[in-house]
């Protein structure tokens, strides 16, 4: 299966639904809970700008490098953010997730960890990754802490990586998980849910 062939994932939690032009309204909703555009850590669309976001994606999507989604949260059955696989390289094959953001109200709940345990399974069980690698800004602490609850190892650090959407250096925190540690991992991810989900949680 192509990594980047765009599918639906969900569970009883969330729904992961591949990218297109008519989730637009719903993530200009989600990213203005919290103005989450004014964090300059995150990849979050500013207001008005959902749309180049989502064309940009699709965009990465057509090259083969990227399988975005809209994150639907079940019980509400509200749009609450965004996610995708990303540096995606079918040859090894291993690929990247993240570009991962969340409406405020619901940020820290169980959604983080349903969403990447169903992101997790497809790359390991279905498409047969050897590794899933997750990056983040040094400066970005919760995210690095909700990475390594995941069960990631860290890398190391890239230096001067990339720019930030206001111009300036951003160092890269890198991490992963290889196939073989991929079931601890998954048994983790269960245990976690089953503490922190409930059918209300962040509403």
């Amino acid at each position: 299966m192509n990594p980047a062939t765009p599918i639906r994932l969900h569970d009883d939690h969330v729904a992961l639904e591949p990218l297109s032009l008519e989730h637009v309204p719903a993530l200009e909703a989600a990213a203005a809970d919290g103005k989450l555009w004014n964090l300059v850590v995150t990849s979050v669309p500013p207001a008005g700008q959902a749309r180049s976001y989502v064309e940009k994606a699709l965009q990465g999507q057509a090259e083969g490098h990227m399988l975005p989604f809209a994150i639907r949260e079940q019980y509400s059955g509200e749009i609450v953010g965004s996610t995708r696989y990303y540096e995606i390289d079918a040859a090894v094959p291993r690929l990247a997730i993240g570009y991962t953001w969340y409406a405020k109200r619901w940020q820290k709940t169980h959604l983080n960890t349903a969403c990447k345990r169903l992101l997790l399974e497809h790359a390991f069980e279905t498409l047969g990754c050897v590794a899933v690698a997750f990056h983040t800004d040094v400066l970005n602490e919760d995210s690095q802490r909700a990475i390594e609850r995941l069960g990631a190892q860290r890398e190391g650090v890239l230096r001067a990586h990339r720019r930030r959407t206001d111009g300036s250096l951003r160092d890269t925190v890198c991490f992963s998980i290889l196939a073989e540690e991929w079931p601890n991992v998954a048994n983790w991810l269960d245990l976690r849910l089953s503490r922190l989900a409930a059918p209300t949680a962040g509403g």
